[in-house]
């Protein structure tokens, strides 16, 4: 017999259900990490779903649930909602008091007030320090959410079971009344997509920082071509005659160019970065005296599944994109995948064990 309960309800009931065990985490362990690690997760799952979603049709249970999330969250959950939806609606937030905020705040104001008269010593060394950990935490999120200006998305499937579709911030974006349930099916067409989940994007600005390094140190300069220099020669045999080459996002410390204007002198480079400072570092560093004709600078973005008309195409370690697609569908016949020296794909070769780094050659 057929179930008469919706997919969307048992999702709800899903997310109401795991608030308790939220509650009963926090009372078996009560430490900084399940406290700030516990704001963080169900702020950016149960309470946002709850904003745009409530579970329940009962005004007096939406109101209960809410005053429950605020205690269990130490946040007033009708200030968090007024100032989501204000991000939604790209307007400035304003504090708005309301008969539910003060009820919500009066709650937390209680609890704070019974922690510290009763377990001071909790309450400012544990408490405190898991609760403003994990309010940076959301903080971060965010930020990493919508840095570049446009929501980020994340497909990846583990994050995304853990918590509920959150990845899918795009498509939440241009749908919020969407139910998280079905944000999968919508998924959207050019969306800016990351390969990390948003609390680790940060991990792009040190390989950055590594690049910078190395453009000030004419010994490492000389390493690293060596060493990369080494792995496209021996993977160039098992492809086919490249006449021309785009190389994503090597404008920095343009190593790719260099080590490809000597093995396929009489092809034609492009290279593709949406940083116009990093494009003018590389035309200062390939210098003049490569013919013009055989070497392009554009200033322009990639986005995995976008074709590109050339024989070989280079992605960086430092793609922060969905790598997944490039290795789905490959953007040109022939595809250099610089990638993390434990994943290897396809016929493959090691740049350096102490950089952590392999190529892999992909071909459609």
């Amino acid at each position: 017999m057929a179930s008469t309960v919706s997919a969307e309800s048992r999702g709800d009931a899903i997310l109401a259900g795991m608030a308790f065990i939220h509650a009963a985490m926090l009372l078996a362990w009560p430490s900084i990490p399940v406290i700030a690690g516990g704001l963080w997760w169900n702020s950016n799952t149960i309470a946002h779903n709850f904003i745009h979603r409530p579970f329940f049709r009962s005004k007096w249970m939406k109101r209960a649930f809410s005053a429950a999330q605020s205690v269990l969250l130490g946040i007033p959950q009708t200030l968090w909602r007024d100032r989501h939806l204000a991000h939604h609606a790209n307007v400035a937030w304003r504090p708005r008091l309301s008969h539910g905020l003060i009820v919500e705040t009066l709650l937390v104001a209680a609890l704070w007030t019974t922690l510290l008269s009763l377990a001071p010593r909790f309450f400012l060394l544990t408490y405190l320090p898991g609760y403003l950990a994990g309010l940076a935490l959301c903080a971060m999120q965010g930020y990493w959410e919508h840095a570049g200006g446009s929501p980020v998305s994340h497909y990846g499937r583990a994050y995304n079971r853990l918590c509920f579709n959150d990845g899918y911030h795009a498509e939440h974006h241009a749908a919020p009344g969407i139910h998280w349930t079905r944000l999968p099916q919508r998924r959207l067409d050019g969306a800016r997509v990351s390969s990390r989940i948003a609390l680790l994007r940060w991990l792009s600005s040190p390989l950055e920082i590594l690049e910078r390094i190395v453009l000030h140190s004419p010994r490492l300069q000389c390493l690293v071509i060596r060493k990369h220099r080494e792995a496209f020669e021996s993977l160039l045999p098992h492809c086919p005659p490249v006449r021309t080459a785009t190389i994503i996002g090597g404008g920095l410390f343009p190593r790719t160019a260099l080590i490809l204007r000597v093995l396929i002198p009489e092809g034609h480079l492009t290279i593709l970065d949406a940083n116009a400072r990093n494009l003018q570092t590389a035309r200062r560093l390939l210098g003049p005296g490569h013919a013009r004709r055989c070497m392009e600078y554009r200033e322009a973005s990639f986005i995995p599944g976008q074709c590109l008309d050339c024989d070989l195409s280079v992605v960086p370690l430092c793609f922060d994109g969905d790598r997944a697609a490039i290795y789905s569908h490959p953007p040109s016949a022939t595809v250099f995948v610089h990638d993390w020296i434990w994943r290897p794909r396809g016929k493959s070769a090691v740049v350096s064990w102490l950089l952590l780094k392999r190529v892999n050659l992909i071909q459609s």
